[in-house]
């Protein structure tokens, strides 16, 4: 049986050592085969038998501390007529991936369905009962996935801002009291003659207490569980420091007989200010991972929530949801598409940049396809639904983005490996850092002691550790997607930045895949368009391809024409408004005794570029030669150029002929060919490329590429291209122009350069500022770490990591100056089925 993949939302989760306990719950379970968790996105992703069920994923992240985030949805089902019913109805709702449990009411004919967010969604369990023979529509509505998560996320800003307003009013006369009568003698004066020593540690008592059973309760609520499980996390060592802070000072302020004299100092303020920093620096954090998610919430929004579905003579308003393949919808001006669709009647133009990035508007008429999300022009179209839900393109894409922004790329393994021990390491550093003081140092040692280990405990930051990865490839990923670039593979993320050679399908890559007019040229007395005119109307009745170039060429509005002839290995014969019309070889020219001389040097230069050349010959005399050729698509050669600029070599792998290869290598400047390939042979050659060149990335569009994109180091699909190719690919473009790899290219670059830079900040922060908040600087003159200033630092330096993943939003499209062109056709972005 082939495995199936549940994604879920996890709540609990803080630094990376949360995330690895989460792991190894969900992978220690029978029937998993692979689990993931990302800390930016809060997601998990597991791979795992189809007969596993959901309730045991959720009580295993229960029990280890980190509840999935579960969702409520209420179904009307109709049909129900007995307890049997009831039966199949539910056991078809838990069948859905994701679904935790369904309970069919056969009196109130409803279904109440409780599911991991962000695993399904109401349309998949609306459709998975209408299937069992039970319809159901949504009682109420439903945010999207992504809504919802937008709508967590604004909830814990908010509770995080109200927890920190309280924190910071509770704790600012602590500070006041403590650190003023400290800097400022007269301070100091005031507080004894008006409120006095034993009051002021009273109060300061009261205040502290406040703020560490309200605002700072969650560290203590999270931590301390997991410090008795074995498994301490950030929320320990946040509890632990302000613990020992506030309870040496509960012993100062209550039992000072029980420490040496000179010691009875309190801390209340240290305590107080850590929470209320670490809840600044999680409010930060909490606003700056909202926005690592834009690219996802910009690509749902497209996706509008209802359509104008025409039912006999009448149009009704729909719920997006309720839309089916075969529907008849109408499309207003201005309205953006709601489902994937062809259409039946109309015409208009349709901007499809959010997929292609072109902003070029694209011609629609009869048949043409329709993608969801993109917005119509000027006109009405009517159109049958072809796909929905999450089998649009605009859903594929999403799913697409959602799948490789939660991947692992393999440098995430060392850092999994080392916040796996980081907790404990740190646990152990405090506990070695108060006994060398307690050992060491020198009088009065218990106060210093107290502040050198809560400062280690306070100071280290796994967070920083654990985020740093993750964001980077999510915000990174996202940019990618708003580029028309998807990867479909996270870990291609990181092998395209080590990338030597780019290999190069040449029909439908290189070239648009299909022939067309690319030269004409007249004879002396004789215009360009009146030729092509008639040209295009002895064209119209044949079905050869290279007649429906040039009749497309000619255009609209042509003449019908008479007692046309095929001349089999020649050319064709037809009459048009009286005169007689030839097309064909230098051949037919020859045969008929029509003199090419004059022109036939410019058809012999056209055909060494592997062009083919063809006479127009009107009336007995010679009128024009033209050439047809699978014209080289629009920025290819841009593309070529800016791959050589970054010193990578750039190859041709074709089943075309060597000629022909060697013609267009020519004109593009391209590096190396291999002609006459068939598909094995790609691979063949594919293999000499890597030898000779090192890492390979295969650019390919067709069935014949689906081989060579799976066998590269990474396969890169055009996304105008077959579904097949799709599918096999690491990166799909969703334009099909090549500078899209120029956009991959760098947006691996930046996002492992990105990572890089996170990872040596939070590392080198915590090698360089633990051993500092341990007093190591103290003997020789230096600072004593106060715990305030270690809790600034460890929020600060999250702060750091998420701030300076955002900068990859910046990230500038190679497409962005493209020369504007029209175009026609739409990505094919649909897996294959």
């Amino acid at each position: 049986m082939q495995d199936r993949q549940i994604s879920m939302q996890i709540t609990g989760l803080s630094c990376a050592g949360c995330v690895g306990r989460a792991e190894k719950a969900l992978a220690a379970l029978p029937g998993v085969t692979e689990a993931s968790v990302n800390l930016a996105t809060a997601k998990g992703q597991v791979q795992a038998m189809p007969d596993l069920e959901p309730a045991v994923l959720v009580s295993a992240l229960e029990q280890a501390g980190y509840p999935a985030a579960l969702s409520q949805l209420s179904l009307d089902i109709e049909g129900l007529s007995c307890a049997s019913c009831v039966g199949r109805a539910e056991a078809a709702l838990r069948a859905v991936p994701g679904v935790v449990s369904a309970e069919v009411n056969l009196a109130t004919q409803r279904a109440e369905i409780r599911y991991l967010t962000g695993a399904t969604r109401a349309a998949d369990l609306r459709a998975a009962s209408t299937k069992a023979g039970y319809p159901a529509s949504l009682r109420g509505s439903e945010a999207d996935a992504a809504e919802q998560a937008q709508q967590r996320r604004g909830q814990e800003i908010t509770a995080l801002s109200r927890q920190l307003s309280l924190a910071a009013v509770l704790t600012l006369p602590v500070f006041v009291i403590e650190m003023g009568s400290h800097m400022v003698p007269a301070m100091h004066h005031w507080v004894m003659a008006n409120i006095g020593h034993s009051n002021s540690f009273l109060l300061q008592f009261v205040l502290a207490t406040l703020v560490l059973i309200g605002p700072g309760r969650h560290f203590y609520s999270k931590g301390v569980p997991a410090l008795l499980r074995g498994a301490p996390d950030m929320n320990a060592l946040v509890a632990l420091g302000t613990a020992a802070a506030y309870g040496f000072s509960v012993i100062s302020t209550f039992f000072p007989q029980v420490l040496p004299v000179g010691t009875a100092n309190v801390y209340f303020e240290a305590a107080c200010v850590i929470v209320v920093l670490i809840l600044a620096g999680r409010l930060l954090e909490a606003r700056a991972k909202g926005r690592t998610g834009a690219a996802i919430r910009k690509l749902v929004s497209l996706q509008p929530k209802t359509a104008e579905l025409i039912s006999g003579d009448s149009v009704i308003e729909t719920p997006v949801e309720e839309i089916a393949p075969g529907d008849l919808i109408r499309l207003r001006p201005g309205a953006r598409i709601a489902v994937d669709g062809e259409v039946t009647s109309g015409s208009s133009f349709v901007d499809e940049s959010m997929l292609s990035g072109e902003a070029v508007p694209v011609e629609k008429g009869k048949a043409a396809r329709l993608s969801a999300g993109t917005v119509n022009g000027s006109g009405v179209l009517e159109f049958r639904a072809t796909h929905v839900g999450r089998d649009t393109a605009l859903a594929q894409i999403i799913q697409m983005v959602e799948q490789a922004q939660g991947a692992k790329l393999p440098v995430q393994g060392m850092v999994d490996r080392i916040t796996l021990w980081f907790v404990p390491a740190v646990l152990l550093a405090a506990c070695l850092t108060v006994l060398a003081w307690l050992i060491l140092g020198p009088a009065p040692a218990l106060p210093l002691a107290l502040v050198a280990g809560v400062s280690v405990l306070i100071i280290a930051c796994p967070c920083a550790m654990g985020l740093a990865t993750p964001t980077s490839i999510m915000v990174g990923i996202g940019r990618a997607a708003q580029m028309g670039v998807l990867f479909r593979k996270g870990d291609a993320l990181q092998k395209l930045q080590a990338v030597q050679v780019v290999a190069l399908d040449k029909t439908g890559t290189l070239t648009a895949g299909h022939p067309a007019l690319t030269n004409l040229q007249p004879a002396e007395g004789f215009v360009s368009d009146e030729v092509l005119r008639l040209v295009g109307a002895a064209e119209a009745q044949s079905e050869h391809p290279i007649a429906k170039a040039l009749v497309a060429a000619a255009g609209k509005d042509l003449p019908k024409a008479q007692s046309v002839e095929a001349l089999p290995g020649f050319g064709l014969r037809a009459q048009v408004e009286g005169n007689e019309v030839l097309v064909g070889a230098a051949r037919l020219m020859q045969r008929e005794g029509i003199d090419a001389v004059a022109l036939a040097a410019l058809a012999q230069s056209w055909a060494a570029e592997g062009e083919t050349p063809f006479y127009v010959a009107l009336n007995g005399q010679l009128a024009a030669v033209l050439a047809v050729a699978d014209p080289i698509k629009q920025g290819t050669a841009q593309a070529i150029a800016a791959l050589q600029a970054r010193g990578i070599k750039v190859a041709m792998i074709t089943g075309d002929a060597e000629a022909t290869a060697q013609a267009i290598a020519t004109r593009l400047g391209i590096d190396a060919v291999r002609a006459e390939c068939l598909p094995g042979d790609k691979v063949a050659a594919m293999k000499e490329l890597q030898d000779s060149f090192g890492s390979l990335a295969f650019v390919g569009d067709g069935l014949n590429d689906a081989p060579a994109l799976a066998a590269a180091d990474v396969g890169v699909a055009i996304g105008t291209g077959t579904d097949v190719a799709i599918e096999a690919a690491d990166v799909v473009l969703v334009s099909g122009d090549l500078r899209g790899v120029q956009d991959a290219l760098t947006i691996s670059g930046a996002t492992m350069r990105n990572i890089r830079q996170n990872l040596g900040w939070a590392f080198g922060y915590n090698v360089l500022l633990v051993p500092v908040a341990a007093g190591v600087l103290y003997p020789s003159g230096g600072p004593l770490l106060s715990p305030v200033l270690a809790a600034g630092a460890m929020a600060l330096s999250s702060v750091f990591v998420l701030s300076n993943a955002l900068r990859l939003h910046r990230l500038k499209s190679s497409l962005d100056e493209k020369a504007e062109m029209p175009r026609n056709g739409t990505a094919s972005l649909r897996p294959a089925t």
